[in-house]
């Protein structure tokens, strides 16, 4: 039997979720969030930590970024040590975990667009734009027109 094209699939995983801004900022919660998603990045990440804070230096244009830094800003029970947006950025492009900016943009109701992926909204949008147009033509085309000049 055909799935109807109206009902939808529980068990497919959209590529693009539509997202709400939560109500308010849990700071609590998005720290640890954010810590847990660091770990995680580093332990998909081929580098070490060692490594892992060498590269975040060089990309900082610091002499260096200690291990223990690095530990503080991923252990869930630091919550005095936060990392800032600058040493984050260095973070991201050390471990190449871009998607790490997804789960700072996801509690805004925002989604990450990454490269290409920009192009295909774009392509969805004027898409939509098209359709639109298309149905205002569709509702002038229904009334039809009677022409007076020229008629005696």
């Amino acid at each position: 039997m055909k799935p109807s094209s109206s009902q939808l699939d529980l068990f497919i995983e959209q590529a693009f979720p539509v997202r709400m801004a939560a109500e308010r900022i849990d700071i609590d919660r998005f720290r640890a969030r954010l810590k847990r998603a660091m770990t995680r990045a580093i332990r998909e990440c081929p580098y070490d930590r060692p490594t892992i804070a060498a590269r975040m230096a060089h990309y900082l244009g610091l002499p260096n970024v200690s291990k223990s830094a690095l530990d503080a800003y991923t252990a869930e029970s630091k919550t005095s040590h936060d990392i800032s947006l600058v040493r984050f950025k260095a973070f991201v492009r050390a471990t190449g975990a871009v998607w790490l900016w997804d789960v700072v943009v996801s509690d805004d109701g925002l989604l990450l667009l990454q490269g290409d992926e920009a192009r295909l909204a774009e392509i969805a949008y004027r898409q939509q734009k098209i359709r639109e147009e298309q149905a205002q033509l569709k509702a002038l085309l229904a009334t039809p027109v009677t022409i007076k000049r020229g008629r005696k």
